[in-house]
């Protein structure tokens, strides 16, 4: 087994349990803890005692998305990051979008099914993750939320997949907060479960996957997912990466500088609390009411 220093791999009851470890960061996706996460579903994949795969977060979060915390110096108007091109920046995006649209489908296509256990706030590109997943269960705490759209950034096609367009549409153009009663209603999620019983609900469904012949469980995963794959969602996630390079860069002096000179004021709180001050109180989750 290999040494993961920003996921946990345990294997049990005829799965593993891969838990994304930034607790301190609350799961933020890092280059470092996504490359670890795809090397711990490939390690699961090539595991014949593994039957199925839980995919979970430490502590108050499953994952609060993709890590902003190092955001680049911009030059004005045009909000580019310094020492850049139009070209260059869009180029940039691109080959990143693509990339991480690769990594979704990674874990999609998988021959073992991946469950994710969503603990939490689940933002983001934790968000897609969880969507990529091929059950998701939630605890009755978890939020879902794409809050990056507020400054300028892409949805994923993942979730129109799980909840249809009108539902995807009405998160995804706003990046409103749902919580885990919404997110069953509009359907990205199979369960809700007391969070103590997260974890232990996830790996009931696979010791029952376990009593189906790998071979089965594998060919029956790929009338779901290659079926889906043949009906469009390759190209609708091809296209995804693509249109997302242009969101990112959809920028503007008044809609992102507020956002920059609060960071450089707050840091990385003072950021947040411009971008989703406005968007207060969410429509679900803890935010939608006064804290404490």
């Amino acid at each position: 087994m290999a040494n993961y220093e920003n996921v946990l791999y345990e294997k049990q009851r005829k799965g593993v349990l891969i838990t994304l470890n930034r607790p301190e960061r609350l799961n933020a996706i890092s280059p470092d803890l996504e490359r670890e996460l795809h090397e711990a579903l490939d390690e699961a994949e090539a595991d014949p005692e593994v039957r199925a795969i839980v995919l979970t977060g430490a502590g108050r979060a499953f994952s609060s998305g993709y890590d902003i915390s190092g955001e680049a110096e911009f030059e004005w108007p045009y909000a580019l990051p310094k020492n850049t091109s139009v070209a260059a920046h869009l180029d940039h995006w691109r080959t990143s979008d693509r990339l991480n649209m690769r990594r979704f489908l990674h874990m999609w296509e998988l021959t073992k099914p991946v469950i994710a256990a969503v603990n939490g706030w689940c933002m983001g590109g934790g968000s897609w993750y969880a969507n990529a997943a091929h059950m998701t269960l939630a605890a009755d705490n978890a939020v879902f939320a794409q809050p990056e759209v507020r400054h300028m950034d892409n949805t994923s096609f993942f979730w129109v997949l799980n909840a249809g367009y009108k539902n995807a549409l009405r998160y995804a153009l706003t990046g409103d907060h749902i919580d885990a009663e919404e997110a069953l209603r509009i359907g990205i999620i199979n369960t809700i479960v007391p969070a103590d019983d997260l974890i232990d609900e996830a790996f009931k469904i696979v010791e029952r996957i376990a009593l189906v012949s790998p071979e089965t469980v594998k060919i029956n995963l790929y009338v779901a997912t290659m079926g889906l794959e043949m009906m469009g969602l390759h190209n609708a996630l091809n296209l995804n990466a693509e249109l997302s390079a242009h969101a990112h860069s959809s920028v503007s002096e008044e809609g992102r500088r507020p956002f920059v000179e609060a960071q450089e004021k707050g840091g990385l709180r003072g950021y947040l609390e411009a971008r989703d001050g406005p968007f207060q109180p969410e429509p679900f989750g803890p935010r939608s009411r006064p804290r404490d």
